[in-house]
C-alpha cells in the first residue's frame, strides 16, 4: 500500500513539475495587425501563428509546440496584466500607414510594461523589417531601451539571385551552434549599445543582436526571418538557379531552444 502512495505522489509530483516548466510564447498581433479578403470573407494574417500561408509563423510555432511550449496571441498593447505568464514575447514588423489604415504604434506605456516584465525575468524578441516596411520609429524607442537600433539602412536586397541573402553566423555562436548558410532577405541592420551585442555581423553590418537586461533577455533580427517561406529548407533550396544549401530551419530550431532557456 505504501508502494501505491509513494508512485501517485511521484506522478502527481512529476505532472505538477511538467505544468510549471511549460513556457508560453505570446506573439504580438496588436502592432502587427494585417488582413486580407479572399473570396468575400477577411481574415488576419501575416505573420500569425494562424496563417499557414507563405507569409505565415505556423511552422515556427509548431516547433515552440515540439519544445513544450504554449502559444498565445496577443491583440491588444501590452501591459504589466496581460504579459503576466509569458515567457517569450514576439513582435514583429510593426504595421506602416501604408499597411493598415490604423497602425498601432509603440508607445510610453508600453514600452514602459514591457521593460519591467523582461527586467524579471522574460525574453523579448523584436523582428523589424526594412525601413519601406516596418515602422521603426516608435519601434526603436521600445529597441533602444535595450540598447538595440534599427538602422535606415536595407540589406541583402534579393531579386532572383538568392546567394545576396547569404548570411553566415561566425564560428562559436552562441545560439546558432551548428546552422550555418542562414537566409535573410531585405532587412534593417542593427546598432548595439549599452548591454546589448553583436550575434551576427556581415561586411561590417550587425544583422542579428542580443541583450541582457535585469534577469531577462532580448534578442533581435532586422528581419520577420523565419516565416513559413522562409523557416522551409525545401522551399528556398529548390528556387530555380540557387546553389547555396541554406538551413534556416535548423537555426530556427537552435533559436527556438535558445529563447525557452531560463
Amino acid at each position: 500500500m505504501n508502494k501505491i502512495i509513494l508512485a501517485c505522489l511521484f506522478a502527481f509530483l512529476a505532472i505538477n513539475v511538467t505544468a510549471q516548466d511549460k513556457k508560453t510564447v505570446t506573439l504580438d498581433y496588436f502592432y502587427n495587425n494585417e488582413y486580407q479578403t479572399k473570396e468575400g470573407k477577411t481574415n488576419r494574417f501575416h505573420y500569425t501563428w494562424e496563417d499557414k500561408a507563405m507569409t505565415g509563423y505556423s511552422k515556427w510555432g509548431e516547433m515552440f509546440k515540439q519544445q513544450g511550449a504554449a502559444l498565445k496571441s496577443l491583440t491588444v498593447a501590452p501591459t504589466t496584466a496581460n504579459l503576466a505568464g509569458t515567457d517569450v514575447y514576439i513582435i514583429t514588423d510593426p504595421d506602416t500607414k501604408k499597411e493598415t489604415a490604423k497602425p498601432n504604434f509603440v508607445e510610453k506605456e508600453a514600452i514602459k510594461a514591457i521593460k519591467k516584465w523582461v527586467k524579471t525575468g522574460g525574453t523579448l524578441v523584436l523582428l523589424a523589417n526594412d525601413s519601406i516596411n516596418c515602422e521603426l520609429p516608435h519601434f526603436n524607442k521600445l529597441a533602444n531601451t535595450f540598447g538595440i537600433h534599427f538602422n535606415d539602412k536595407i540589406r541583402n536586397a534579393v531579386e532572383k539571385d538568392l546567394s545576396v541573402g547569404l548570411i553566415v553566423p561566425e564560428a562559436g555562436n552562441e545560439i546558432f551552434k551548428t546552422a550555418k548558410n542562414l537566409f535573410l532577405k531585405g532587412i534593417s541592420t542593427i546598432s548595439v549599445s549599452k548591454n546589448a551585442k553583436a550575434l551576427i555581423t556581415d561586411k561590417g553590418d550587425v544583422i542579428i543582436a542580443t541583450a541582457k537586461y535585469g534577469k531577462g533577455k532580448v534578442f533581435a533580427a532586422g528581419d520577420p526571418w523565419i516565416y513559413n517561406e522562409y523557416i522551409d529548407n525545401d522551399i528556398l533550396n529548390t528556387y530555380k538557379g540557387n546553389t547555396i544549401v541554406f538551413e534556416n530551419n535548423k537555426a530556427a530550431q537552435e533559436l527556438t531552444t535558445w529563447l525557452l532557456l531560463d
